[in-house]
C-alpha cells in the first residue's frame, strides 16, 4: 500500500482469487531485485578488498623513480596477483597536481614541498651521480675536483624538478656556478643527450642499470659525490587509503631497500 501511494498507481491487481503484478509493479519488482543483487555484489567486493583478493592501486611516480618502482611493483604483484594497478609516470609539478586533486592513492617522488598539505615518509636513499660519454676527457680519472667539474656544461632537468633543485643547491653550497647547457623534461632524454656527448649529466644511480651494462655512459668519480637525496612515499594529509594502498605503502617502506640491493648496477665509478 505504501509503495502504491508513493508511485501513485496500482502495483497489483486481483483477478479472481489470485494477485498479479501490474505493468508498473513488474518494473518496480525488476528494479528492486536488481538493487538487492547490487547490494550483495557490493558486500562481496568490500569483503574481497579487505582480504586483498582484489582492489585497484592508483600510483603516480616521478620519472626518475620509474625504473626501480616497476621492479617494486613486479614483486608486489606476485604477492597480490588479483589487484589492478594504474601507474602514472610524470614530473614533479604534475605529481603535486595529482595529489592536490586527489586523483591518486600514493606518490613516489623526491622530498615534497612543505607548503602542501601532505603526509610523507622517506624510505630509501637516492644517490645522484655524474655521468658522461665514455670518451669524455674526465672518464678514467681517479678523482675529479668540484672546481674542475664546474668548468663543464650540463644537460639538466627543467626548472622546478627535484633533481635540478638539489644539484643547484649543491653547487651553490660549494660557491660554484652550475652551467646548464640544455634543459629536458625527462630523465631518459637527458641520458640520451649525454650518450651523444652533448654535455655531462647528473642523474639518479637507480636509473643507470641499462646504460652501465651497455657501456654507453660512465660514472665519473667526483669529489663529494654522490649527492645523497631520499625517495619519499607521499599521500594527501588526512586521506583514508584503501586496504591495498595501505599494504603497498607498508610494503614499500619495508622492502624497497631489499629490491635495490638486488638491483644489478655494475661498477659505479668509471
Amino acid at each position: 500500500k505504501q509503495l502504491e501511494e508513493q508511485a501513485d498507481t496500482p502495483l497489483i491487481e486481483k483477478l479472481g482469487k489470485k494477485l498479479y503484478l501490474t505493468a508498473v509493479g513488474h518494473e518496480m519488482y525488476n528494479y528492486a531485485r536488481s538493487t538487492m543483487q547490487q547490494s550483495l555484489d557490493l558486500e562481496e567486493t568490500i569483503a574481497q578488498m579487505k582480504t586483498l583478493q582484489q582492489g585497484h592501486l592508483k600510483l603516480a611516480v616521478a620519472s626518475t623513480a620509474n625504473h626501480f618502482v616497476i621492479r617494486l611493483l613486479a614483486r608486489f604483484a606476485k604477492v597480490h596477483p588479483k589487484i589492478r594497478i594504474s601507474l602514472d609516470v610524470t614530473n614533479r609539478i604534475s605529481l603535486l597536481d595529482l595529489l592536490d586533486k586527489n586523483e591518486c592513492d600514493l606518490v613516489i617522488m623526491g622530498r615534497p614541498p612543505i607548503n602542501h598539505k601532505l603526509s610523507s615518509s622517506p624510505f630509501m636513499e637516492n644517490p645522484l651521480v655524474v655521468v658522461a660519454h665514455p670518451r669524455h676527457k674526465m672518464v678514467g680519472k681517479k678523482q675529479v675536483s668540484l672546481k674542475e667539474l664546474a668548468k663543464h656544461e650540463f644537460v639538466t632537468r627543467e626548472l622546478g624538478s627535484g633533481t635540478r633543485s638539489a644539484v643547484e643547491r649543491f653547487f651553490s653550497d660549494h660557491k660554484l656556478e652550475f652551467k646548464s647547457k640544455m634543459e629536458m623534461s625527462n630523465n631518459r632524454a637527458i641520458k640520451h643527450a649525454a650518450e651523444e656527448d652533448l654535455g655531462l649529466a647528473i642523474v639518479s644511480l637507480h636509473t643507470m642499470e641499462l646504460e652501465l651494462k651497455a657501456k654507453t655512459l660512465n660514472i665519473i668519480n667526483v669529489e663529494d659525490f654522490p649527492i645523497y637525496r631520499h625517495w619519499y612515499i607521499v599521500q594527501r594529509e588526512g586521506k583514508r587509503l584503501s586496504p591495498i594502498a595501505t599494504v603497498f605503502r607498508d610494503y614499500t617502506m619495508q622492502e624497497a631497500d631489499q629490491v635495490m640491493q638486488d638491483f644489478n648496477v655494475p661498477n659505479t665509478v668509471s
